[in-house]
């Protein structure tokens, strides 16, 4: 399985990098680690994670944040990396809006 990171959720991880960079130096590294080796195990088992809102979501393992992606052929294309902390009806929203954007 291919995995692509579509450009919504490349800024998502750069809003996340910021946060928790804020938050202590090198932390906001340590979170693009751990995100990224969450979405890289899409290689292997993209399509099996449960639907919500449209699209097939993982949770990240180490920080409060949801993977939002959907498959394509052999493609996983990323939508969304999202603060599980916010609103759901935000997260919904926001990816009614993306998926209506591309």
């Amino acid at each position: 399985m291919e995995v692509t990171l579509l450009e919504f959720a490349e800024r998502d991880l750069e809003e996340g990098y910021a946060f928790y960079e804020r938050q202590q130096a090198g932390l906001g590294d340590y979170f693009l680690d751990s995100i990224f080796a969450d979405i890289d195990s899409l290689i292997l088992y993209a399509g099996v994670q449960r639907e919500v809102f449209g699209f097939r979501r993982l949770l990240a393992h180490k920080f409060p944040f949801a993977v939002y992606y959907d498959v394509v052929g052999r493609q996983a294309r990323v939508w969304a990396v999202v603060d599980c902390r916010r609103e759901p009806r935000w997260i919904k929203v926001t990816l009614s809006k993306r998926r209506t954007k591309s």
